[in-house]
């Protein structure tokens, strides 16, 4: 499936993420941040129900769990006698919502387009979100890493076209990974796999499966389509299009309001040179403005972050009077608390982001008596009706224009 944009055709740009053993690491979290000295992920651990009612089953297990043998779903005192001395802890599901919604929280600074598949994975749509020459793989490698680092749990990442494939990618090597599975890769990487491993597969339809002759996801692909569907029904035609990659539908997602907006770049090389930096962030105080905008949401905190090539990070933050959501206003206070925190450093990584959301309606109307405001917005919103009908790479502001050029140089001696 692919989006039209201004007359362009755009392939879609789709991440799967699925975080790793949520109910136990989410467990683990939750008691590191309550004093406990000991992460449940680096001992035998389970998360079950009651043990007593010799009825509770394991619902997630850790990696040295998972070496005595210990299955998800298998009775907790099975499990026990595989493992003596196994710590059973009991599932808490608002604290399941809670790191789910900080997860959510943090996609939302890449897209609104997410759908949350389950409580511990989504789909995210960043077709209309990537900037002219941003990957989509190193958006994935830059979630995976910021996941890890602010909410101190790991994903893994499927990156492809569409959500089937992506699903599909982010069920290979697990944990902590990112995988890619486009098109030219489904031979070499998914045909390979057991029939069983395909989404949508169940346990009922591999004998059947079995009986014609199917062992791999690639006998499925290669199969009759028409001889699967009289098999199977429409389940065939499902089977047979997954199994050769095909899937339309679409990221399902209900537009939330965020709690913060932010964006953030990796850059190709180290930039020491701070004018070079401050276009940059003119193009991420762009984004993070437009994206307020859309929510018709104003900022009262504003915060800059960089990440130095030693892997050190610095941020400093200001709140303002009067809370904004006027580009030129937001790269004003950014482009200040950079000089604060660059003091020469070599910057690897830069972000804007900006917290304290109100809505139209909950700021004080002297906002607008400002005309230098109703200016800036005017113009604002003219640059956002532009960007909404051409796409957001046609259309730029004159300091911007370099930004691109920037984040494409190739490295050279001194610099």
């Amino acid at each position: 499936m692919f989006y039209y944009v201004g007359g362009d055709k755009m392939e879609r740009q789709i991440l799967h993420v699925d975080v790793n053993n949520a109910f136990l690491s989410w467990t683990a979290i939750e008691k590191l941040n309550n004093g406990e000295t000991i992460d449940i992920r680096t001992i035998p651990a389970v998360i079950g129900g009651d043990e007593s009612s010799r009825h509770g089953v394991v619902l997630a297990k850790s990696m040295k769990a998972k070496q005595f043998g210990i299955r998800t779903g298998e009775p907790i005192y099975q499990a026990r006698k595989k493992c003596p001395y196994i710590q059973v802890f009991q599932g808490n599901y608002e604290n399941y919502r809670k790191y789910s919604e900080k997860l959510y929280q943090l996609l939302l600074e890449y897209t609104d387009r997410i759908e949350r598949f389950s409580i511990d994975e989504c789909f995210m749509d960043l077709t209309l979100f990537l900037r002219k020459n941003e990957k989509l793989i190193d958006k994935a490698y830059e979630i995976n890493r910021r996941v890890k680092e602010e909410l101190g749990f790991t994903v893994n990442i499927g990156v492809s076209t569409n959500k089937l494939l992506a699903k599909m990618a982010s069920d290979f090597e697990k944990p902590d990974k990112v995988h890619t599975l486009f098109k030219n890769e489904i031979a070499n990487k998914m045909w390979t796999l057991p029939a069983s491993e395909l989404f949508m597969v169940g346990r009922g339809s591999i004998p059947k499966l079995q009986q014609l002759g199917i062992k791999t996801i690639g006998d499925i692909a290669k199969m009759d389509k028409n001889m699967l569907i009289k098999k199977f029904g429409k389940h065939g035609k499902i089977m047979w299009e997954y199994a050769n990659g095909i899937d339309e539908s679409e990221v399902v997602y209900t537009k939330e309001e965020p709690k913060c907006i932010g964006n953030s770049i990796t850059l190709p090389k180290d930039i020491y040179n701070i004018h070079k930096l401050n276009e940059i962030l003119l193009a991420l105080s762009e984004q993070v403005g437009f994206r307020l905008r859309k929510y018709k949401l104003y900022a009262s905190v504003i915060n800059v972050q960089i990440k130095t090539k030693d892997f050190k990070t610095y941020s400093h933050q200001k709140k303002i009077e009067t809370p904004t959501n006027v580009t030129k206003e937001i790269y004003y206070i950014a482009k200040q608390l950079l000089e604060e925190l660059h003091k020469n450093r070599a910057v690897r990584l830069i972000g804007v982001r900006v917290d304290k959301l109100y809505k139209e309606d909950e700021i004080q109307m002297s906002l607008f008596n400002n005309q230098d405001n109703q200016k800036q917005e005017k113009l604002d919103k003219a640059m956002d009706e532009l960007k909404k009908k051409f796409g957001y790479e046609k259309i730029t502001r004159a300091g911007e224009m370099k930004v691109n050029t920037l984040l494409n140089i190739r490295k050279e001696k001194g610099e």
